[in-house]
């Protein structure tokens, strides 16, 4: 897959993910937000709080989630704090963090709350 086409692949993963959001009453509170670590791909309010999601697209959901990584998640953790120190509740803001795979075929498999 060239870089454009892994680009937009990618693009429409997190466009469908976004609209299995919306259709549970979340509003996106940002799309690709970046921080001075990295970037949060999707991040949705909840009530008071957010949801911080990843999405990882591939052919099948095992090679999804094998791309992501522990490494991603400490960079994922480093922009949350930047993101919420915008929030009223700054650090004392609810954040849930979610894995969203999406395989070849558009299937949409939502792992929630992984640092629980």
């Amino acid at each position: 897959m060239s870089g454009k086409t892994s680009y937009l692949s990618g693009l429409s993963a997190e466009e469908a993910v976004a609209s299995r959001y919306a259709r549970r009453g979340h509003a996106v509170a940002a799309r690709r937000w970046r921080g001075s670590g990295g970037e949060l791909d999707l991040v949705f309010r909840d009530g008071e709080g957010l949801i911080v999601v990843e999405v990882k697209k591939a052919r099948d959901f095992a090679r999804a989630a094998a791309r992501f990584t522990r490494a991603q998640l400490g960079r994922i953790a480093g922009s949350v704090s930047e993101f919420v120190a915008t929030e009223p509740r700054g650090q004392l803001t609810d954040v849930r963090f979610d894995l969203a795979l999406v395989d070849g075929t558009g299937r949409i498999r939502i792992m929630e709350n992984l640092w629980a």
